[in-house]
């Protein structure tokens, strides 16, 4: 077969990539080495359009122990000997094909990521983006993704303890399904991904190799089309059972000393493991690809190489003791098999039969190495103009504020996602603290950490992300993405850590989508530095874009905080009629990209809301100041929906009302309600201790609000009603969608 560019194009490679291959062969390659460059060099394996500017995040802290993307996931120190670990990344375009595998992969992969560290994962979340619920395509995304998690999830059994979904036309064609997993380990038993040591056996355990997942690492890079389902090899099957079972023999194995060095098999499988486990030890690797238990038969070299099939892993191990290793996956009834040996040439030789199919060096492969690094032209988008023109004069204050507030609660974005959470097991495990305790952040367990006087660590975890706030302002709304979660963190009792990030953008080769990640990039990294939280990895995923355009730029964070001590934890919930509630921080007379002013009001540019660096730092500092002396019985922070929502998601749990007034008559009624200006907490302090309280807020902006009452929701003087029917429409407005649905599935009517 003739290698030409017209092939390497087909293979999502360019002219100009085809003749630095050649290049650095210096020759020709073949098809099987053609493919391995098309899947390493994919953006979604080598950051080529991102990692100039990734490079300028904040990369290092004082708590972390390894560097950041070093590992296949950040780890950082939290005390007494332990330290977490954890990681966010993409499945986007896999469960925009076949949401169910596509999001149950994701989930399964980002475990690996954690226990191929040696950690055992404790923990899992997600962020979701879908197109507008009304439609039975997203109702059919949304079902199949949820499904494909719970399942995953469950079957695994780590608990899925937090996440967030929003809905926006934007992600019609491209959904955005981004799985995070947070594990704990003891500090020095880490494995990490490389190889070394000359005559070490390569052994390959897991799932057996098939066809499915094949070209994935290309497939993610790329847009989505309407051929795209043409393309349905792409998604990966899982069988989280089989994982289970790979996690504990791994584990297992880990502490018999045996293991040098151990790679997840993810994006691009074999030859990705290969590539970054030689790179890493800057050695070599002879492999026998038909040594590599297969579930098919006759598979060709390359596809052996590039199949994403699930759950397997690619160790090296020490010479002499691959029969003490493979004779514990043999227990676990897990396939393991070696596949290979370790060389000192740098160069990575597959075989065939005894024929040799490939000969690349390891380095060339790899970011950081022969890979590609390119800087894009970015520039203005042209609808800044349309964001800028936003004139709040325009828009009619309503007559009827209670008639907007029950719109406001039942929107997709705001109310309950109880239709998603049942179907996650959030208790297996028995790490999760705060099931039946809402926080702002998630609150588990970090087992076996107890330190002085037996107190148990506990970790806050979250994901955040306002996509429409970025879209209005990538520098400001990635700010605030990250100050949110640190808010959801310091409000749930929790000293924030350290950041994984899953940049989720559309096509890196339009200059105004740039624009939106370089700029997304600087707010970032601004935000991480001031709160002393670095990045300790994450996951770029762009070309999340249909022929109708470009995603909402979504940055997502996540962000793992820690308590010393778990009975430290704060909840957002009202706990006795009596209580006072105030407002921490400034309000201001300010609608932008709030739910209101998008969704009930229509305006679709507007600019992202209020958000000042110092303003939120200094409200950290003071609600964390609060909690650890004990003068609040709850806090929760002012986000989508705006005060009166965040007043009600803190009467809601046991059922109180409240009777509060408008403190700033200067700002409009509607924005004072419902505008989503940043840097804000509503708290409810014991009346005995308003005093005390007082005297500590004394000089910080605080504004009396009212009181926590039996069940009736008083807003300035006029009774609103009582807290049930507002909490039924809460309640039962996603249910309500996803009831359709189901009728339409019984007559077998859904349309995709």
């Amino acid at each position: 077969m003739e290698i030409t560019v017209k092939t390497a194009e087909q293979l999502r490679l360019t002219a100009e990539e085809f003749g630095l291959i050649q290049e650095k062969l210096g020759r020709t390659p073949n098809f099987t080495e053609l493919c391995a460059f098309s899947a390493m060099w994919s953006e979604h394996c080598s950051y080529k359009n991102s990692i100039r500017w990734l490079k300028t995040l904040p990369r290092e802290g004082k708590k972390m122990l390894v560097k950041a993307g070093e590992e296949n996931a950040g780890l950082m120190d939290i005390g007494d000997g332990h330290g977490v670990v954890f990681k966010i990344e993409s499945h986007n375009h896999p469960s925009a094909i076949e949401p169910f595998q596509g999001a149950a992969t994701g989930v399964g992969g980002i475990h690996r990521d954690i226990f191929t560290m040696g950690a055992r994962p404790i923990a899992s979340l997600n962020s979701l983006r879908f197109g507008n619920i009304k439609e039975a395509k997203t109702q059919h995304l949304l079902s199949g993704v949820v499904h494909g998690i719970g399942h995953y999830g469950n079957c695994f059994g780590v608990p899925t303890v937090a996440g967030e979904i929003y809905f926006e036309e934007c992600y019609h064609t491209n959904p955005l399904v981004n799985a995070m997993s947070v594990g704990v380990l003891k500090n020095g038993e880490t494995i990490s991904a490389t190889a070394k040591g000359k005559g070490n056996p390569v052994i390959f355990v897991g799932s057996a190799t098939g066809k499915d997942g094949i070209g994935g690492a290309s497939f993610a890079s790329a847009n989505i089309t309407g051929e795209s389902t043409k393309e349905l090899p792409a998604v990966q099957v899982g069988d989280p059972f089989q994982e289970k079972k790979l996690l504990e023999a791994c584990l297992e194995v880990i502490h018999t000393g045996a293991v040098v060095g151990m790679q997840d098999m993810g994006a691009a499988g074999i030859i990705c493991s290969t590539a970054e486990m030689s790179a890493k030890g800057e050695v070599g690797m002879r492999i026998d690809l038909d040594r590599v238990p297969a579930r098919q038969e006759n598979m060709k070299a390359w596809e052996l190489l590039l199949s994403e099939s699930q759950e397997r892993m690619l160790m090296v191990v020490q010479k002499g003791r691959e029969a003490e290793v493979v004779s514990i996956f043999e227990k676990w009834d897990l396939p393991a098999a070696a596949i290979g040996e370790v060389t000192d040439d740098g160069l990575l030789k597959f075989y065939m039969n005894g024929e040799l199919e490939a000969v690349i060096p390891a380095h060339e492969l790899v970011l950081g190495g022969g890979a590609p690094q390119y800087e894009r032209p970015f520039s203005e988008p042209a609808y800044f103009k349309k964001v800028d023109a936003f004139d709040a004069a325009q828009v009619a204050v309503p007559d009827d504020l209670r008639a907007v507030a029950e719109q406001l609660i039942a929107l997709p974005n705001i109310a309950s996602k109880r239709w998603v959470a049942v179907q996650y097991d959030s208790t297996v495990g028995a790490a999760n603290t705060s099931t039946n305790e809402p926080s702002d952040a998630a609150v588990v367990l970090a087992k076996g950490t107890g330190g002085k006087a037996g107190a148990e660590k506990a970790l806050a975890v979250t994901t955040d992300c306002n996509s429409r706030y970025v879209f209005a302002d990538p520098y400001t709304g990635a700010m605030i993405a990250v100050a949110e979660a640190a808010r959801n963190i310091v409000c749930s009792g929790g000293q924030p850590l350290g950041v994984t990030n899953c940049l989720n953008f559309g096509n890196p080769y339009d200059p105004e989508v740039y624009y939106q990640f370089v700029h997304a990039i600087k707010g970032m990294g601004d935000a991480c530095r001031k709160f002393d939280t670095p990045v300790t990895g994450g996951n770029v995923s762009f070309y999340n874009q249909s022929p109708d355009g470009a995603v909402y730029p979504t940055p997502t964070i996540g962000m793992v905080g820690l308590l010393d001590n778990v009975h430290h934890k704060m909840t957002l919930d009202f706990k006795e009629e009596g209580d006072v509630i105030f407002l921490l921080g400034n309000s201001y007379d300010d609608l932008g990209s709030s739910e209101y002013l998008h969704k009930i009001k229509k305006v679709e540019f507007s600019p992202a809301p209020h958000f000042n660096i110092e303003e939120e730092y200094g409200l950290q500092q003071m609600v964390a100041g609060l909690i650890g002396k004990k003068l609040i019985r709850s806090a929760h922070d002012v986000s989508e929906g705006g005060l009166f929502v965040t007043l009600a998601e803190s009467a809601f749990p046991r059922g109180f009302g409240f009777d509060v007034v408008a403190t700033e008559k200067a700002i409009r009624k509607d924005a004072y309600w419902f505008g989503e200006a940043q840097s804000r907490v509503v708290v409810s302090v014991a009346a005995s201790r308003v005093e005390e309280f007082k005297n500590v807020v004394n000089g910080f902006p605080v504004a009396y609000l009212g009181l926590v009452t039996d069940g009736e929701f008083v807003v300035d003087g006029m009774n609103w009603g009582m807290v049930e029917a507002w909490k039924e429409k809460y309640d039962r407005s996603l249910e309500s969608h996803m009831a359709r649905l189901v009728d339409a599935d019984a007559c077998g009517l859904t349309q995709i």
